[in-house]
Parts: structure tokens; C-alpha cells; sequence
């Protein structure tokens, strides 16, 4: 749909789950969200993990909230040391779940004009699908994958 009075990316969404990859990714975002004037929206996912029983799922959800707080605080480092003239307007979500639905979900409420993700680092993924390539397929919206 048209938006009348409206240029360029108003919403972009990086995907981070804390490797290098991901953090280039969101490097990357910035960059484009600075030069655009468009919020950065930056996502982690923390993954789901079926085995184990209760004890086992505590441990591992404490460890994935430890993960999301230590991904926000090197946002907001980052942050800080950006002069204020290059400063992105950015919020940071952060979710239990499947990460390739997690991002669907949030680029559909925000109505991202974009999404970057890093490339995935993991062999599995050559085999199933990376979360990059999946949304890549899904074609809702155009898709950065940074290496």
C-alpha cells in the first residue's frame, strides 16, 4: 500500500543471538537505520530447548536472560559511544521461542520495512535452514543476511 508523504525505511529489524555474525548484523542495521532516520529494532530470540526436565529448564531460561542482558548492555555501550549527530533511535526486544517465528512476529507488529540478520555459523543449518534463509523464502520482506 501507498503511503502518501512517507521516504524510506521507517522500522528495521535486526535478528542478534550474540555470535559475530549477528553482531555485524546489528552494526550493520545501525548503519542503515542512522542514514535512513529510520528505529532500529533489534531482536533476541531466546531459543527454545525440549530436552530436559524442569531443573533443566530453569538453568537453561536463566542462562538465555543472562544472554539478552548482556546483549543489551553491549547495545547500550555502543550506544553511548556514538557521537550525537550518528545516535539511531533503538529499542531492544527479547523473547523465549522459535527465533525464525520470534522475528516474523515482531517485523509484523512494527511493520518493518526490513530485516538484517547474520549468517548462520552452525553446520546443522546447511541440512534444515537458517533462520536467514527461511526468511529470505518467506518473502515478506527484503532481507539482509550479513556475513
Amino acid at each position: 500500500m501507498f503511503e502518501l508523504g512517507t521516504d524510506g525505511p521507517s522500522v528495521i529489524v535486526a535478528g542478534l543471538d550474540g555470535s559475530d555474525s549477528s553482531m555485524r548484523a546489528a552494526a550493520y542495521a545501525a548503519g542503515l537505520a542512522r542514514r535512513q532516520g529510520a528505529k532500529l529494532a533489534l531482536v533476541y530470540i531466546q531459543p527454545l530447548n525440549a530436552m530436559g526436565g524442569a531443573d533443566v529448564g530453569a538453568a537453561v531460561l536463566q542462562a538465555e536472560k543472562e544472554v539478552a542482558d548482556r546483549l543489551l548492555a553491549e547495545i547500550r555501550e555502543a550506544s553511548e559511544r556514538m557521537p550525537d549527530n550518528q545516535r539511531v533511535t533503538w529499542e531492544f526486544y527479547s523473547q523465549p521461542g522459535d527465533p525464525y517465528q520470534g522475528i516474523v512476529d515482531l517485523a509484523e507488529q512494527l511493520k518493518a520495512d526490513g530485516v538484517v540478520i547474520g549468517a548462520s555459523e552452525k553446520a546443522g543449518h546447511r541440512l534444515v535452514g537458517s533462520v536467514g534463509v527461511r526468511l529470505v523464502k518467506a518473502g515478506r520482506w527484503p532481507v539482509t543476511v550479513v556475513p
